[in-house]
């Protein structure tokens, strides 16, 4: 499992670059889709942030819950996706110019 995390978080993001030159369009999804995804995944870690504080308890042992939240972990992977997509289109421009 651990080999298939590595490698999908290395093609994925040459697979959207790739994407992204056929499609314009994909830009702005990929972009769109990642505002979206830093909305939710701030929320749901700000929630529960202010549920240790509300509650009054240990905030190490009570915030690792939130990698329980499947939606908390499937923005970040997201977002962790797209910043590597994003590092691939800086580097590409850098190296154009």
């Amino acid at each position: 499992m651990d080999f298939l995390l590595i490698i999908l978080s290395i093609f994925i993001p040459i697979i959207m670059y790739a994407l992204q030159i056929k499609w314009a369009i994909m830009r702005l999804l990929y972009n769109i889709v990642a505002i979206v995804c830093s909305l939710i995944f701030g929320d749901i870690a700000a929630i529960a942030i202010l549920e240790v504080i509300r509650n009054k308890t240990v905030f190490m042992t009570t915030i690792h819950a939130i990698f329980l939240n499947f939606p908390f972990l499937i923005t970040g992977a997201y977002l962790g996706v797209y910043f590597l997509y994003q590092l691939i289109m800086v580097t590409i421009v850098q190296r154009k110019n």
